[in-house]
């Protein structure tokens, strides 16, 4: 597994270009990095979930290649960000080979830098609520639209995740993924959420 020190690098293609859960379990303990207008915004990604192929019932990709899915085609280490509900973007990291739709959801990620500016964007919500779902990370870090598509391998777009902190087996829990509606089973219970529970709030950025 790779691992992590304080390079301010992005994780290279060749992390992303592996199995789906292989990355999923990788990223966490990576830091999820945005920059705009020379302001920094990170922080250590927790929770993420795995969506792999067009068999996956609860992956976008299971009615085939779409406008909306594109990305999740092309090559590995790209941002997937679609938008939901009417209201909420959501950020996936593009996985394995060129030609087989997977991606992670970043469901969670633990405050870094720039936490002045996440509470702004967060509204007064209490710091455990700032970036404690896939909605509210991309709110408090600015990542919408104009992202989809990014090369994560690349500083250029201002949306990276380098190697930062190592997850220990003992803090991750592995369980179904949430928020699947009426996804059939298998795909339903599938185990392809990881969620590191470990208190971050002591590290520094």
């Amino acid at each position: 597994m790779y691992n992590t020190g304080m390079s301010a690098s992005p994780l290279p293609r060749d992390f992303y270009d592996r199995p789906v859960l292989d990355v999923a379990r990788g990223l966490l303990g990576a830091r999820l990095v945005r920059v705009e207008e020379g302001r920094r915004l990170s922080g250590w990604i927790v929770e993420c979930e795995a969506y792999r192929g067009e068999e996956d019932q609860a992956c976008h990709a299971r009615r085939g290649r779409t406008p909306r899915t594109a990305v999740m085609y092309g090559p590995a280490g790209r941002a997937y960000v679609y938008f939901t509900y009417g209201m909420h973007w959501m950020l996936n990291c593009v996985t394995g080979p060129e030609g087989f739709p997977a991606a992670v959801l970043l469901r969670a990620v633990w405050p870094a830098e720039g936490r002045a500016l996440m509470a702004e964007r967060r509204r007064g919500q209490p710091f455990a609520r700032w970036t404690d779902g896939p909605a509210k990370l991309t709110q408090a870090l600015g990542v919408d639209a104009a992202l989809n598509g990014a090369d994560l391998c690349s500083p250029a777009a201002g949306l990276w995740i380098e190697p930062a902190l190592t997850a220990p087996e003992a803090q991750v829990v592995i369980g179904p993924r949430v928020g699947l509606g009426k996804t059939p089973e298998p795909w339903l219970s599938m185990p392809w959420r990881f969620r590191w529970t470990a208190d971050l709030d002591g590290g520094q950025a």
